[in-house]
């Protein structure tokens, strides 16, 4: 049982950048955050940034995609502001500020968290 409890630990969580729709003067993000194999997290913040279509970082915003719970997946949505999707190159996962679950350190939560797109805005890590 041990063991199996342990397993939770290395599971990893995906986020992947599901669509992407100008909103006002913003890009706004609907982020899908796949826990179906990991245990709880009361905190997941992390660090992204948007790059220009040109390879030029552009905005930073640090966003907390928790709680999310054991064995779910969940959607969040939030803006990168003053920039819009169209100028968007790519986003990057360049941190995790925070993790606060199981026996999840911020290192060991950078190192589980697998990143993908589904649109035409690449996501890298």
């Amino acid at each position: 049982m041990a063991q199996e409890a342990g397993g939770d630990k290395g599971a990893p969580v995906k986020l992947q950048l599901n669509k992407t729709e100008n909103a006002g003067d913003a890009c706004r993000i609907t982020m899908v955050v796949d826990n179906s194999k990991g245990s709880a997290l009361k905190t997941f913040k992390v660090d992204l940034f948007a790059f220009d279509t040109e390879g030029v970082a552009q905005k930073r915003v640090a966003v907390e995609l928790a709680p999310v719970a054991s064995h779910k997946t969940t959607v969040k949505i939030f803006d990168f502001p003053g920039i819009a999707c169209s100028k968007v190159g790519r986003i990057l996962l360049n941190d995790v500020l925070a993790c606060d679950g199981g026996e999840g350190a911020r290192e060991a939560c950078l190192e589980r968290t697998e990143v993908e797109s589904k649109g035409t805005i690449p996501f890298d890590r």
